[in-house]
């Protein structure tokens, strides 16, 4: 179990974390239908954006560098099964994908740095994790990010962990991690000798086994304290 004390970096996940974003088939069924004049409704759109999550969490590893990602969008695009050009089907996808940062991700990274402490992504995320850190103005708060499909170790796997604790400079026992899942951020976490800290957006955070939980990362700040 990692030590109490302040940490000297803070590793945090990211979708769930610091990002979210906007129901995809609403996007999806508007963007096909602006491109083709064809409207495939909500249930052709739901069907189709689980579609194509399915396939994406199955090969989401395969995203290692620009050109590969660029490969495995097409390949979910095509695994919507839409009735239009793959083309089409691409563009309108990559338009449906609509990422943005939690109101208290920013402010809380600032608190972060303005108190010395070191802060790195570490995500089951194909390369793109630093594409929409940029884009959702994270990325310059940030001390790196690390995606499971660059270093081939997804959570709750040890080396992603080890990956992020080289990025930050410190050992596992100065750091904590922040994620939303249980297996994958706490269990992981703890098996690599680092301080979890759960948390839970959509409900009250409670204390389990001496697990932290918070509700947002505001909550951070006070914590350094204990």
């Amino acid at each position: 179990m990692a030590q109490e004390s302040t940490p000297r970096a803070i590793l945090l996940d990211a979708l769930g974390t610091l990002l979210t974003f906007e129901p995809p088939a609403p996007h999806l069924r508007a963007a096909l239908l602006a491109r083709t004049g064809t409207d495939i409704g909500e249930a052709g759109a739901q069907a189709a954006t689980r579609a194509e999550i399915a396939y994406y969490r199955a090969h989401l590893h395969e995203g290692t560098d620009p050109a590969a990602l660029h490969d495995l969008r097409r390949r979910c695009a095509a695994a919507m099964d839409l009735p239009f050009a793959l083309d089409i089907a691409f563009d309108a996808l990559m338009a449906s994908l609509r990422f943005y940062a939690y109101a208290d991700s920013a402010p809380a990274l600032r608190g972060l740095r303005e108190r010395g402490i070191r802060t790195v992504v570490v995500s089951n995320w194909d390369w793109s994790l630093h594409e929409r850190l940029l884009k959702t103005g994270l990325a310059e708060l940030l001390d790196g990010a690390v995606a499971s499909a660059e270093v081939g170790s997804a959570k709750p796997d040890g080396a992603i962990f080890a990956a992020a604790l080289r990025i930050a400079g410190v050992a596992a026992g100065d750091a904590w991690h922040v994620g939303d899942t249980p297996e994958a951020d706490v269990a992981g976490a703890l098996a690599a000798g680092i301080r979890p800290i759960l948390i839970v957006r959509d409900e009250n955070p409670v204390e389990l086994d001496g697990l932290t939980t918070v509700r947002t990362l505001a909550e951070l700040i006070p914590l350094l304290a204990t």
